[in-house]
């Protein structure tokens, strides 16, 4: 965007370039894990079930990281929206000391815990220490895990989806290598009528992890490569400056961030309590709610690269102060998020045996992974409004009232139900308590979007 007026046409085509890419970086993340769960899947249950324990506080520490990225790439996102080329640059500058910082802090936190967390979560004594292992790991790597997430961040709220979304496919390859070769112990195999003996490490559980977390630091080391010094508005080359952070900046980062950051404590706070939840329900029903969980992703994913489209476009018309340009990109990009996540939804109903049947050869775990994901493909559509309306808000530094509206659909809405129907229903009632309050916060969110408080301290342009 350049300050020039747009047409209907031309918005739409800008978003789809920009979702396009956004999408598959996004599905790019989840493949990653559907990866993991498909090869350890292939161990038995028991190594399933050590990482779906502790699923849901990877993706709590995971989300704190990406709230603090976000921070300051919605900062860097209205500044070249304004045209401050070298105050984006400055930003840049601060949030790579001041989120490496934070993500160090989480990471000493993660390994602290990581000993007693299965435990917590209530897992039996079979999976706790592949569960221990698992995280410990994730969490010792988090700092390359917030700068890859920070590159990203910077380089889309710039207008380049192109770069996040290769690194994103090379991740995925990369973490097929090496999770080939660190899972599995040595073996042989035919082909062709030659014997190959194909080396591996043997690590399980551990090695899963290791190859997640080294591919994901080789993406972090190229993203932030390419962001400072080939970047063309961001790249630090320009100018030197400062990388010490400032007080505005940190508050301006905390206004943003941390709604985000409570908002993500908040879902993934639920999500560990569904886990609790399940636990008692059995190995195969901690197993197949993490499959369900991972397989749905694949479905509402794009949701979350639209919603990053929907960041980048309205954060840029934010900072040009160009109102009717923003709620212009806020409907084009909840409807394309509804109709997109939606067909999803269709494909995943009819596909759940095929989709889950790549992820464990166990009966007892397919059974409940399809009727979990059947379930929550009528939720879908309403799911995307609700991501995709987020991302909206979050373009519009407008984080604290979605947050709160998180929190009530989450706590009072799914917790409540999921408990109500756990004992009687057993893993069914859980999902259809998921489905229910995806549903309900989808519609509070497009009420939200409707009433346009989000859009009160913009132009009128």
């Amino acid at each position: 965007m350049e300050g020039k007026p747009m047409t209907f046409w031309q918005q739409f085509v800008l978003t789809v370039q920009l979702s396009i890419p956004a999408i598959v970086a996004q599905l790019s993340a989840i493949i990653m894990q559907y990866i993991d769960a498909s090869m350890v899947g292939s161990l038995g249950a028991e190594a399933s079930a050590s990482i779906g324990l502790v699923s849901t506080t990877t993706w709590l520490f995971w989300g704190m990281c990406t709230s603090a990225a976000t921070g300051f790439s919605v900062q860097v996102a209205h500044r070249i929206g304004a045209g401050e080329m070298k105050e984006a640059r400055d930003v840049l500058r601060q949030s790579i000391t001041s989120t490496l910082t934070f993500s160090s802090l989480l990471a000493v936190i993660g390994i602290a815990i990581s000993g007693s967390l299965p435990h917590w979560l209530g897992g039996d004594v079979s999976i706790c220490q592949g569960a221990t292992l698992y995280f410990c790991i994730f969490a010792l790597f988090l700092p390359a895990l917030q700068l890859g997430f920070l590159g990203s961040a910077m380089l889309r709220c710039s207008g380049n989806m192109h770069i996040p979304s290769l690194m994103g496919v090379v991740m995925c390859i990369l973490d097929v290598i090496f999770n080939f070769f660190l899972i599995f112990p040595t073996r042989t195999c035919t082909l062709a009528g030659l014997t190959l003996i194909i080396p591996g490490a043997g690590l399980g559980v551990g090695g899963a992890a290791l190859g997640t977390v080294l591919a994901e630091t080789l993406m972090a080391g190229v993203v932030m490569w390419y962001l400072c010094t080939h970047s063309e508005t961001l790249r630090l080359s320009h100018e030197k400056g400062s990388f010490i952070p400032r007080l505005k900046t940190l508050d301006q980062a905390l206004h943003i961030g941390l709604p985000m950051g409570i908002e993500h404590t908040v879902i993934c706070g639920a999500q560990i309590m569904t886990t609790v939840i399940v636990a008692p329900l059995g190995v195969f029903a901690i197993a197949a709610n993490s499959f369900a969980i991972t397989a749905e992703s694949l479905c509402y994913m794009p949701g979350y690269g639209i919603a990053d489209a929907a960041t980048t476009l309205v954060g840029q018309s934010v900072g040009a102060k160009r109102k009717k340009t923003a709620r212009s990109f806020a409907q084009i990009t909840v409807l394309m998020g509804m109709a997109v996540m939606g067909l999803m939804g269709v494909a995943m109903y009819l596909f759940a045996p095929q989709i889950i049947g790549l992820m464990t050869p166990v009966a007892e775990i397919r059974e409940l992974g399809v009727m979990a994901l059947r379930i929550e493909a009528f939720a879908e559509p309403m799911f995307a409004a609700s991501i995709v309306a987020y991302g909206v808000c979050v373009g519009a530094a407008d984080t604290l009232v979605p947050c709160l509206m998180n929190f009530a659909s989450i706590w009072a809405v799914r917790l409540s139900l999921a408990a109500w129907l756990a004992p009687t229903m057993g893993l069914k009632g859980v999902w259809v308590a998921m489905c229910i309050e995806l549903c309900f916060r989808g519609t509070i969110f497009l009420i939200h979007l409707k009433r346009e408080r989000w859009l009160r301290n913009i132009g009128t342009r």
